[in-house]
């Protein structure tokens, strides 16, 4: 794994040591040696991640990290903070300031790289789902905004055979989030599973179990990949938490385990998964804008596309019916010339949903563009598509639509074509031009009626 990497440290020997040792494992090195021109490079250059020393003169690590958290641009970038210091006041005030981790001079090369690729990693799976969001948008924020520390709630699993111990951090913990305790590691996976958790806190102390099984696990199941991974070390587990960092697990805290420390973690790795499920709630938002008709709720005409012609070579493939009926509103132009266009996409969006009131749950129906529909009727002969076709029709020549807040009631009419599959050669494209022509013979044979293709 490559990655951009900014050293930030006044000493310039300390500089030159850092990017020394990631270089040689292949990383890009920016360097800074204050806290403002750290600021200037992050918000001009494709960081990954942050390595930045805490005690700086003019503007020092922990105020050098608000400030970058602060800043829309920046605030998705990794900062790992170094430090000389090893009380856990200052490491909850580095976390609450929006540090990922800690470094303590002097630092090991395993420790140092082995976080470095963890955050990348996951800074990388964040970025995809920003890039995928901002592209509904040329804004060059994101769209998403980053999580405060105010909103950030969540379900917490304990994973701890130890009362004493489980005890302590529920205590801690239940404060803020809604805690439960698991005490059996080996069937904690179901019961992930089973249920709806924002993190996990997995011990690795249990007496007959290795506790990286439970994480490597939670990480191969499609259900839990995404979920926060926290773990609980004794300290002589230098080792273990190298290889649970190396694997994907999320974060760590060593005993004795301060209450404030343990609090800022969790609420770090709540805030950012937090962020990342909007991101993939906005992918999804965007996505379902792609084959969406925003006005009726309707399948938009790509979607239609991609799907008939899917729907007709099964179709044609299994020697299965299928039919297509095209209609569309009668004197639409006269409506919206009429009473306004307002009017006019009342009345679009109540057809709409009497054409979703008249179909089947197989059926699929879609605004075709302007004031056409198309409804695709799997396993329908001629016969089942022209009544449902009819009564459509008659469900809008009977029922007047009411409009302007129910002040006024208009009487819509439509017209109907209606095909057919023909056979195991028959395409789409074909359907589909047999379906418009039994439309426009509709319309010039009076309107207000069902036509079937010859």
């Amino acid at each position: 794994m490559t990655a951009r990497v900014l050293v930030v440290d006044d000493i310039v020997a300390n500089v030159k040591l850092l990017e020394a040792r990631l270089k040689a494992e292949y990383f890009e090195v920016l360097t800074a040696t204050s806290g403002f021109e750290a600021l200037d490079i992050a918000g001009s250059s494709d960081c990954d991640i942050i390595i930045l020393d805490v005690m700086m003169p003019g503007l020092d690590g922990f105020e050098t990290c608000r400030r970058l958290k602060a800043n829309p641009k920046t605030a998705h970038i990794p900062v790992v903070m170094v430090t000389a210091l090893d009380q856990p006041s200052d490491r909850v005030t580095g976390l609450e300031a929006g540090a990922d981790d800690f470094l303590t001079k002097p630092i090991k090369d395993v420790a140092l790289l082995t976080r470095v690729k963890n955050l990348v990693r996951v800074k990388r799976l964040i970025d995809e789902l920003r890039g995928r969001a901002e592209t509904r948008d040329t804004m060059a924020e994101p769209v998403v905004a980053p999580v405060s520390e105010q909103a950030v709630t969540g379900r917490i699993l304990l994973v701890d055979d130890r009362p004493s111990s489980y005890e302590r951090l529920r205590t801690t913990l239940s404060k803020r989030f809604d805690v439960h305790v698991h005490c059996d590691p080996e069937s904690a996976l179901f019961h992930i599973a089973d249920e709806a958790y924002d993190l996990v806190i997995v011990s690795l102390s249990f007496r007959d179990y290795d506790g990286l099984r439970l994480c490597s696990q939670l990480q191969n199941l499609e259900k839990t990949r995404a979920l926060p991974i926290v773990i609980i070390s004794e300290p002589e587990n230098d080792s273990k938490v190298l290889r649970a960092l190396d694997m994907g697990v999320s974060d760590y805290l060593v005993r004795p385990i301060d209450a404030n420390e343990l609090m800022a973690r969790i609420v770090t790795q709540l805030r950012r998964k937090l962020y990342a499920d909007q991101l993939r709630q906005s992918v999804e938002q965007t996505m379902e804008m792609a084959i969406m008709d925003g006005l009726t709720g309707l399948h938009n005409r790509r979607y239609f596309d991609t799907h008939f012609k899917s729907l007709t070579h099964q179709a044609a493939s299994r020697g299965k019916t299928l039919s297509l009926v095209l209609t569309d509103i009668d004197f639409f132009k006269s409506i919206n010339d009429t009473h306004g266009h307002d009017v006019g996409d009342e009345v679009l969006r109540e057809f709409g949903d009497r054409i979703r009131r008249s179909v089947r749950g197989a059926d699929l129906a879609c605004r075709y563009g302007g004031e056409e529909f198309v409804l695709i009727l799997p396993d329908s002969d001629q016969n089942a598509a022209a009544a449902i076709a009819e009564r459509l029709r008659a469900r809008m020549d009977h029922d007047p639509i009411p409009v302007a807040g129910g002040q006024k009631q208009l009487t819509i009419t439509i017209s109907l074509g209606v095909a057919t599959i023909q056979g195991s050669e028959d395409t789409a494209e074909a359907i589909l031009k047999r379906a418009d022509e039994a439309l426009y013979k509709a319309k010039r044979d009076g309107r207000n009626r069902v036509m079937l293709a010859a």
